[in-house]
């Protein structure tokens, strides 16, 4: 490691340390080491204590402790990963591609803060912002209690991820135990795991020596390994880690270091503390300062030994994020202002064209294979005709391609002057590419569709939607299957899929009795999905699952929701969240002979299309639902129920729930280690809940109050 320091304790044996000594040592020279680049003992020095020290826990098992460097690695490789629930959601970033939707993320978040107060020139008011550059890597959520790494996992889905403990212990930058002499209960930490650029070259020369399929991108390759079931597997591919902020429980306050405040006092606290922050980050004093800083990382960004994307910019005031609070998907304070996508010439092959559940025809450019970051793309969607005309696409052309937002690859540009001689220009078929019926495009619609209900494509899209987890949640009943059955003309509708029995199934490609016999037995079981859900999943033209969930509590079935859309629309629209359009779509949906027709066959089947009992019940789709028009907020662990337990019974009560609390809040419901939220809502007097107090509200015990 270093020739600083020839013995770290002179006039001592390593022999003669106890193991708490011993791992004290070995944890600040791999501190030093791997963090903060300033190595402070010999290899050799090192490897000695550590074979001490792996003897003495080796023969006194019981002195083995989990902050130990000999846990890094070790254990026989997991079975699979299991599911956990974050204490506090792990959610992504909304994403701003220039400096004017920078701007106007600043300006909703001074509106939320109430500060919209500008000057008599119109400046925005300048609250301090920290920019960090935003690492291409994976998002974790690392768990001390007491000091001590006990849990580490993925994002997953922002409210449960992965548990991944023994892989992240093989991190090196990754602190098994915190740098505080009385660490609080617990500490959340979030950061980026990421494979830097040359460990990620030399995985791949290994890769490819044994024939190994490469891996597309260091992304990927941390993804990958991050779920590796065999923690030696990890640890041989030295992942690296970033912490960027931390979640410390309300009433915890030290005095070295301090509570952070501040976001950049964030970073220095988990600096403080053992982890490795990223040292490219600067304090911005207003969005000048932030331009500022991504503009001069634009160009430097790649001679750095990792990828980088962007420039995630938050709030520096901690109380004010609090304040600030979420959407559904994302912290209002933060966002990442993106960098412009790398970009490539490639030539057109040709232009083809895809048919959606809806009948909508997209048309899709077709190139030759060109790399662009990280992966190799060779098809690009041109969305809609006008598209297609704005680009003056000639067969041949020499087109430039990019990744919007590094993920989508899409068509940027013609370079006209490279264009073939006498190259005969593109457009959209005047037929359906699937079933040769005549393409309709509507006055005031940029769509061009197919309109025949029994157009393969459109059929397999509907198929497709019908079984998805949103909609009936058909297991085994996949996309090739689907193709399948459509193809041989076995289904033709979504009631068909209800006619289907066992031995029709168990003669398709793939097909075996016993998963046969399982899909048949799912069919059936769906058929006692949720009315909402149903609605869903019959793919009406703008009826998402929010809108469905909505129509579902206010009309508790078809019948009563197709009587609304004939003869009072105005009864749709006073549905939140339903417009006029989606009235309108749903009205011109239920007109069609086609879909009655359609509903009526999925009704013989054995579907109600209308709410259950205990959905009614909760709903209030026939009286008032004991929870509607009143809005909660989660905080904190409650007893028995995981938020998303109880969010699902509050909404199934006619009630919502918000990620901020405001004055309009309801009722806030907190439970152990509740965060500032339940903070907020005393200052504001919003009342407080804890699970009992819920389960009572739930069972009609105690009224609501109005909203403020």
């Amino acid at each position: 490691m270093s020739q600083q320091q020839p013995d770290p304790a002179p006039g001592r044996r390593a022999s003669e340390l106890g193991a708490s000594e011993l791992r004290a040592l070995l944890n600040r020279a791999a501190h030093a080491y791997y963090v903060l680049d300033a190595p402070e003992m010999e290899d050799p020095v090192y490897d000695r204590l550590y074979r001490e020290l792996l003897e003495l826990e080796s023969a006194h098992p019981e002195l083995q402790t989990p902050d130990s460097p000999t846990q890094r690695v070790g254990g026989a490789p997991a079975e699979g990963f299991q599911s956990v629930e974050h204490r506090i959601g792990l959610l992504s970033l909304d994403n701003a591609f220039s400096m004017a939707e920078l701007e106007a993320w600043y300006g909703r978040l001074l509106k939320v803060l109430d500060r919209e107060t500008a000057s008599a020139h119109g400046a925005l008011p300048e609250l301090p912002l920290v920019a960090e550059l935003k690492i291409d890597g994976n998002a974790l959520a690392l768990s001390y209690e007491h000091g001590v790494l006990v849990r580490a996992a993925t994002r997953g889905d922002g409210q449960r991820g992965e548990e991944i403990t023994a892989n992240v212990r093989t991190i090196t930058a990754v602190p098994l135990r915190l740098q505080l002499e009385q660490p609080p209960a617990w500490v959340e930490v979030r950061g980026e795991a990421l494979i830097p650029d040359g460990t990620f070259a030399a995985i791949n020369t290994e890769r490819s020596e044994r024939g190994d399929a490469l891996f597309a991108n260091p992304r990927n390759a941390c993804a990958g390994t991050l779920r590796q079931l065999d923690p030696k597997v990890v640890a041989a591919r030295r992942l690296d880690f970033f912490a960027y902020t931390l979640h410390l429980p309300d009433d915890w306050q030290p005095t070295n270091p301090p509570r952070p405040t501040s976001q950049w006092e964030a970073l220095q606290w988990l600096q403080a503390v053992g982890f490795r922050v990223n040292p490219n980050a600067a304090l911005c004093p207003n969005l000048a300062a932030v331009e500022a800083f991504f503009a001069q990382w634009d160009s430097r960004r790649r001679l750095l030994p990792y990828a980088t994307d962007g420039v995630v910019v938050k709030l520096n005031d901690l109380r004010l994020q609090a304040d600030a609070g979420f959407t559904q998907k994302a912290p209002r304070w933060a966002i990442a202002l993106k960098y412009a996508a790398e970009e490539s010439p490639s030539r057109l092959l040709r232009l083809s064209c895809q048919v959606g559940r809806t009948g909508v025809v997209t048309p899709v450019a077709e190139f030759e294979p060109v790399p662009l970051a990280g992966t190799t793309v060779s098809r690009a969607t041109l969305h809609n005709a006008d598209r297609l005309a704005e680009l003056d696409l000639h067969a041949g052309d020499t087109i430039v391609v990019r990744k919007a937002g590094e993920i989508i690859p899409e068509v940027v540009r013609v370079l006209a002057e490279l264009r073939p001689a006498g190259a005969t220009p593109l457009a959209l078929p005047r037929a359906c590419p699937e079933c040769g019926s005549e393409l309709v495009r509507e006055d005031g619609e940029a769509a061009t569709r197919c309109v025949n209900s029994s157009c393969p494509a459109i059929l397999r899209g509907s198929l497709r939607h019908w079984v998805s987890k949103g909609a009936l949640d058909v297991d085994g009943l996949g996309g090739k299957l689907i193709e399948q059955l459509v193809d041989r003309g076995l289904v033709g509708s979504i009631a068909d899929l209800y006619r289907l029995d066992a031995a029709l199934l168990a003669s398709l490609e793939r097909m075996g009795e016993t998963s046969a016999a399982n899909l048949v037995l799912a069919l059936e079981a769906s058929k006692a999905k949720p009315w909402h859900r149903q609605l869903y999943g019959l793919g009406i033209h703008h009826v998402g699952e929010v809108n469905a969930k909505a129509l579902a509590r206010a009309f508790g079935s078809m019948v009563e929701l197709a009587s609304a859309a004939a003869e009072s629309p105005e009864q749709l629209t006073a549905v939140e969240g339903i417009g006029p359009t989606i009235a309108e779509s749903l009205r011109q949906w239920l007109a069609t002979g086609a879909n009655r027709r359609l509903l009526e066959e999925i009704a013989a089947c054995g579907f109600a299309l209308a709410a259950s009992e205990a959905e009614r019940q909760g709903s209030g789709a026939h009286g008032p639902a004991p929870l509607a028009g009143r809005t909660f907020v989660l905080t904190g662990t409650l007893p028995s129920l995981s938020r998303s337990q109880a969010a699902a019974r509050i909404e199934a009560a006619g009630g919502k729930v918000s990620g901020s609390v405001s004055k309009k809040t309801s009722y806030v419901v907190a439970g152990d280690e509740a965060g500032s939220k339940l903070s907020k809502a005393e200052g504001l007097g919003v009342p407080v809940l804890d699970e009992s107090g819920l389960l009572s509200l739930l069972e009609g015990a105690i009224s609501a109050p109005q909203d403020g």
